[in-house]
């Protein structure tokens, strides 16, 4: 089969001279399927939300790189790390918090509790977490600090690039580029701190004796945080992130976002010294908003999937509005609602509770509640009864029928325990474990933070056994309070 492709219908034909416009952007036309990356260089910019953004940075980064080396005391040869993903124990320690595995449900309670925080958040102010919290802005908030260090500002940057090969060049390159590497190899190494004891694994590490695992995170962590934060930057957030496409559905004309106040700024243009305002927009299209922009877009094309919600672009309006004396807030946080209303003369009215908000808000307290209230109700002994099956009852010589168990018991606490074991529901039964007094209720200790398996036998005489199965429970009393675990009693078949 032969296809032919008309090479004609790729572009519409003309009638005359093709226009300088036509001519421009055929030759900003992609060639092929995938347009080549367009590097950004953002300009450094300073005012109120660089500052905090500043301060959220060195905060993050501090939490991230200190944690792992907080001691908290726990008692015995547990680990005194504050916070830690203990693989080989089998627990998740946060401070006074000790998780196990089968409590994995409040690892999930916390990743529910924290996508409705971001789902309300972003209802009421927009894209604050992408802006101002998110890995990704973090880190390259850091690399372009660095490459500002090495290289220097926006048009250093650019005339750097467009230089040929020198000297200068190459050490400002290489040196930046190394610092980016440290980085990203300190990023890593933190990252593997959550889950060994620090002290003992940065002693290893060097050595070769920390466990392959750690070696190989720490490797993918580094190469990551090096290719995302310093080569791809906004191409993570537009391309390989799926929030930006997500967060349409948490928005509404109520949202506060990043936002030209176009029933200000317009009728924009160049605006000279001593000349009059009347009839003219405040924005004077200096493009100050789109080269401090990291994700180089104009604010003034409007709500855009690409904007972060940084704020670099009030900064830098706010600088040009204080130079040509008008009033700062062209670019602002703000609701489309309220640019709407300003437009056609009328009062905005900003709307922080409504349905949406309401629905996030509830939903966020009703997890949090019950995310408390386990934690609260947390049993310190965990018990569960594993009932024999092969064989599900023996006769014994005598004609008493016994039943053989398994307690699995589990001492959340850090302190040992004396339990008193009982068994109820089945009449005349006697309670016997290998090893320990036949009189009396059964009595163990049961050593902190494990699972101590006991085995135990129920015994029912000849003359009061059934037939069948019957309900029993184990009673489980420590500390003054009784756990009840269900179970059942076989008699096996009393005519054989």
């Amino acid at each position: 089969m032969t296809i032919i492709i008309d090479r004609t219908r790729e572009r519409p034909a003309t009638t005359g001279p093709v226009s300088v416009a036509e001519r421009q952007r055929e030759k900003t036309r992609p060639k092929g399927l995938y347009q080549k990356r367009a590097p950004i260089y953002p300009k450094l910019v300073h005012g109120r939300w660089r500052w905090i953004k500043w301060a959220l940075l060195i905060a993050m980064l501090a939490i991230y790189y200190v944690t792992p080396w907080l001691r908290w005391e726990r008692p015995g040869a547990l680990p005194d790390q504050a916070v830690l993903v203990d693989f080989d124990g089998g627990r998740f320690y946060v401070f006074m918090i000790q998780l196990w595995p089968q409590e994995v449900y409040f690892i999930t309670g916390l990743l529910v509790l924290s996508a409705l925080a971001l789902f309300l958040v972003t209802a009421l102010f927009g894209r604050l977490w992408c802006g101002y919290a998110c890995p990704q802005t973090v880190w390259t908030d850091l690399y372009i600090y660095i490459e500002r260090l090495f290289e220097g500002d926006r048009n250093a940057r650019m005339r750097l690039d467009a230089a040929p090969t020198s000297f200068n060049k190459l050490w400002r390159k290489a040196g930046k580029h190394a610092v980016w590497i440290g980085v990203a190899f300190g990023t890593g190494g933190a990252w593997i701190f959550y889950f060994h004891d620090a002290p003992g694994l940065i002693r290893t590490f060097w050595v070769g004796g920390a466990p392959m695992t750690a070696y190989v995170s720490c490797a993918i962590l580094t190469f990551t945080t090096y290719v995302f934060a310093g080569h791809m930057r906004e191409q993570v957030c537009t391309y390989m992130c799926p929030w930006p496409r997500i967060q349409g559905a948490m928005l509404d004309d109520q949202s506060f976002q990043v936002t030209y106040r176009y029933d200000r700024g317009e009728p924009r243009g160049p605006h000279k010294k001593a000349q009059s305002w009347d009839g003219r927009g405040d924005c004077i299209d200096c493009n100050q908003c789109v080269v401090v922009c990291p994700m180089g877009i104009d604010i003034r094309n409007g709500p855009q999937l690409e904007c972060i919600n940084c704020g670099l672009c009030i900064d830098a309006c706010n600088e040009i509005m204080d130079k040509v004396g008008r009033p700062r807030g062209l670019i602002a946080y703000d609701t489309d609602a309220a640019v709407a209303a300003r437009n056609i003369g009328q009062k905005p009215q900003h709307r922080l509770i409504r349905p949406r908000t309401i629905y996030y808000g509830l939903a966020l307290a009703l997890v949090g509640g019950l995310m408390i209230w386990g934690l609260g109700a947390r049993e310190r002994l965990g018990v569960h009864a594993l009932r024999d099956r092969n064989p599900a009852w023996i006769r014994l010589h005598d004609g008493a029928v016994r039943n053989g168990y398994t307690l699995k018991i589990a001492n959340h606490g850090f302190e040992p325990a004396t339990i008193e074991i009982r068994y109820a529901g089945v009449p005349g039964a006697v309670l016997k474990s290998p090893g320990r007094p036949a009189s009396g209720p059964l009595r163990v200790e049961v050593e902190p933070n494990r699972v101590t398996p006991l085995r135990v036998f129920v015994t029912v005489p000849a003359d009061r056994a059934g037939d069948g199965s019957r309900d029993a429970a184990f009673e489980i009393r420590s500390g003054g309070q009784t756990q009840t675990v269900r179970t059942a009693f076989d008699y096996g078949d009393q005519t054989r």
